[in-house]
């Protein structure tokens, strides 16, 4: 058996990840000197209500070497000869190195993959790995599945303004045009698959703009194909997220559509209001 592990940082819909039995490992939230785990101790729907009533500037921390040594254990524990850990982006995080140090000495083999991405860009291929493993695919395979979508992947975000980027520190060299306009400007980002960095797309000045241009920037780089797999993705604006959805109905006709708020490792940097699309076509 083949057993899929992956960090919190993926956004994975809890449901699905037990579907699929995907282990995940959570990644740490410290606030106001307490430190709680995503998806665990702090659920998304906490971690939004804190927000609005605090001004401690939360901050996130990678699993350890030692949490993912755990987590490959419980793996072996359920039957795994193998095992494909999957993580959030090195460019981002250094997720991926606690992984690949876990993995050195362990006593059956372990896949570390950089997705190279992060939220559903990395859930997609997340998925995709469970999904073929489920198949009984061999790792050759699975590694193989995981590789086409991350080629293929497209991930929109539009942030309700940059003042959660700048307060978290993660307002970087490609960020310094927009900052230069205004903190109060709605900039559109999106994740190079090939750095696995964050890069701005955009700026508007409305939420309704912000929205038409998430959902513009993502018809126009996810191309034309069949079988669409989708997900709306939002920072506590489930009733945005839903009327998008529709849309995305509508307008795409989706073989899969779900809709899923961001956690705390991204919720983070994004704050409230966030929207975002994240899919691809087989």
């Amino acid at each position: 058996m083949i057993k899929i592990v992956t960090d919190s940082a993926c956004d994975i819909p809890e449901d699905l990840t037990r579907e699929y039995g995907i282990n995940k490992v959570p990644t740490h939230i410290i606030w106001e000197g307490k430190d709680y785990l995503d998806s665990v101790t702090m659920t998304a729907e906490d971690f939004y209500k804190h927000l609005s009533e605090t001004k401690a500037i939360p901050t996130s921390s990678q699993p350890s070497a030692g949490e993912f040594k755990v987590a490959f254990e419980q793996a072996v524990a359920q039957g795994a000869q193998e095992i494909i850990c999957l993580t959030v982006s090195s460019a981002l995080s250094g997720t991926f190195q606690a992984a690949s140090s876990a993995a050195l000495d362990f006593n059956i083999p372990v896949h570390v993959v950089d997705t190279r991405a992060v939220s559903m860009q990395q859930g997609w291929q997340v998925l995709a790995a469970a999904r073929a493993a489920r198949l009984d695919s061999s790792v050759h395979q699975i590694l193989e599945s995981i590789e086409r979508v991350r080629q293929k992947v497209v991930l929109s975000v539009g942030l309700p303004s940059l003042s959660y980027l700048a307060r978290s520190g993660r307002l970087g060299q490609a960020f310094k045009w927009i900052g230069s306009i205004s903190l109060s400007v709605k900039p559109l980002v999106a994740v190079n698959a090939d750095s696995g960095k964050i890069e701005p797309t955009g700026v508007v000045r409305t939420q309704k703009a912000m929205i038409e241009k998430v959902y513009s920037y993502f018809k126009q780089k996810i191309g034309d194909g069949l079988k669409l797999h989708v997900v709306v993705l939002h920072g506590s604006a489930a009733t945005e997220a839903n009327l998008l959805m529709e849309r995305i109905r509508q307008d795409l006709d989706p073989l899969e559509l779900l809709v899923t708020s961001t956690g705390p490792v991204l919720g983070a940097h994004t704050g409230p209001g966030t929207i975002g699309i994240s899919g691809y076509y087989e």
